[in-house]
This record gives C-alpha cells, structure tokens and sequence, in this order.
C-alpha cells in the first residue's frame, strides 16, 4: 500500500512541478503571438484565436527600420557568453586542479578565500571596476564586459570544481604516473574526462550569468548602443510605455529560448558519470 501510495505521489508531484514550470512560459508564447487589440478585448484567455509573428519581426527588426535591434543584442550576448565561459573554465580548471591535488602552503584556506570573493555584493564591486574599466579605456566595449564577468565567475567556477576534483580516486592518477604520464598528461586523459559533467555544469552556469546579467552591463555598456546585451534591451522594453505587452513577451521569449537550447543540448554530459573509461587497462 506504501508503495502505490508514493508511487501516484510521485507522478502527481512530478505533474506539479511541469504545470508550475511550463505554464508561465506557455502563457508568455501565448502572449506573445496574440495581436494587441486581441489582448486588450480578451486578456485572461489561455488560447490564441490570432496568431501572428508581427511581434519577433518588430523585436528582430534592426533599430533603423523601426524594430527593437534584437538580432545584434543576441550576437553580444553569445559573444560575451560563450568567450566567458571559455575563459573563466581555462582559469578555473588548472586552478581548481591546483588546489585539488598539488600540496603548498595554504592550501586548505584558498578555496574559502574564493568562494569569500564570491560573496561580496556586485554593487559594492561595480564602482572599482567603473574606475579601473575607464583608466583601461575599455568601458562600452564587449571585452571590459567579459572581464567583469571573468573575475565575477571565476571564484566560484574554481570552488565548485575543486570539489569535484577531490572526488576522484587518487589511485588513478597515481596509476598514470606509474605508467609514465607526465601531470599535463594526467590532466587531460584522466582527470578532465572525468570531471566533464562538473565541468559542463559549471560552463552552463557561467554562462547563464553572463547571458542574463543586467547591472554589469547596464553600468558599462549604457554609453554604447551597439555594444547592447539583451538584458539591457528586454529593460528598455520593459521600461516604455511606447512598447506593447505583447512585443515585451515576444523579447522576453528570444532571450529565454538560447538558456533552453544550451540546456537540453547539454542535459546529457549532466547527467552522465562519464566514468566508464576509468578502469580501462
């Protein structure tokens, strides 16, 4: 009886939390396909007796022709995204390693000493970066953004995967070095393989911050239209009253679909061990 009872439980809590979950964003599609005289004369329908695209096109359209100038804020946020995470994964990993598995003095407190840095509110960190951005004269470009993005993921990047590195056999590595690998060598064929669900994880989160991030990027790039990230573009949306509902749904869609796409694209090295190779040999 206990096992029927919680296996109904189960399926009922997993239905909950895919109404609680896929609901909002049905509702802001709904929207944002539904024409804005629709919506005024029937705004709590869940169906859309309307459909049109008129919304994507004025928020795609470049600003010149008349639209919101999506398109290019799409290219600035991959571009700091993904160049992001490339960077922020290329420092954290050997430090991670570092403190891992290398001895040195003070080993034990770095990892603390990181994740402290991580702690600190982004307002009380965006006046220095403001001050050494605009002494480097990259304030309004795309590469000062990153960097403020870097040394925001980096320590948190660094502590997560320490974690993860510690959970790995030593025996295998010690194996490697019996067999002549150097500790590069061990790096990338066994500890790496190892750890690509912390380290895909950890990408995914890095690049979620960089995708979604607004203060940073409004306080840096305010001055430079062309350098825009979609965070900055939804809050001008948000902010007018010039912009119909439905067009506000339409750019709020663009901006969640990419973090969908990246997701499920990756859900696979989430989930997997990825530690069948670990005993080979």
């Amino acid at each position: 009886m206990e096992r029927q009872v919680f296996g109904v439980l189960r399926w009922v809590v997993i239905a909950g939390f895919l109404v609680a979950t896929l609901l909002p964003f049905y509702y802001m599609f709904m929207l944002s396909v539904r024409p804005i005289e629709d919506l005024l004369l029937n705004p709590d329908s869940l169906w859309v007796s309307n459909f049109t695209l008129d919304t994507y096109r004025e928020v795609l359209a470049p600003v010149d022709e008349g639209g919101q100038g999506f398109v290019s804020m799409l290219r600035n946020s991959a571009i700091v995204a993904v160049a992001s995470v490339l960077l922020a994964l290329a420092i954290a990993i050997p430090g991670a390693y570092a403190i891992a598995r290398l001895p040195f003095f003070g080993r034990r407190y770095v990892s603390v000493l990181f994740l402290a840095v991580y702690m600190f509110p982004g307002i009380v960190l965006a006046i220095p970066l403001f001050v050494l951005l605009t002494k480097l004269e990259l304030r309004g470009s795309l590469a000062g953004l990153i960097l403020v993005y870097i040394s925001q993921t980096v320590p948190v990047a660094i502590y997560t995967l320490r974690n993860y590195f510690t959970t790995i056999p030593e025996s295998i590595e010690e194996a490697g070095l019996v067999d002549g690998l150097t500790r590069l060598q061990i790096i990338r064929k066994i500890s790496l393989p190892l750890a690509l669900p912390s380290i895909m994880a950890t990408g995914l989160f890095v690049f979620m911050i960089a995708w979604n991030e607004f203060l940073f990027a409004l306080l840096f790039l305010a001055d430079n239209r062309d350098n825009w990230t979609v965070s900055i573009g939804l809050a001008t949306l948000s902010g007018s009253v010039e912009v119909p509902t439905t067009v506000l749904m339409a750019g709020s869609v663009v901006i969640t679909l990419p973090i969908i796409v990246v997701f499920f694209l990756t859900e696979r090295l989430l989930t997997e061990g990825l530690t069948a190779g670990a005993e080979k040999g």
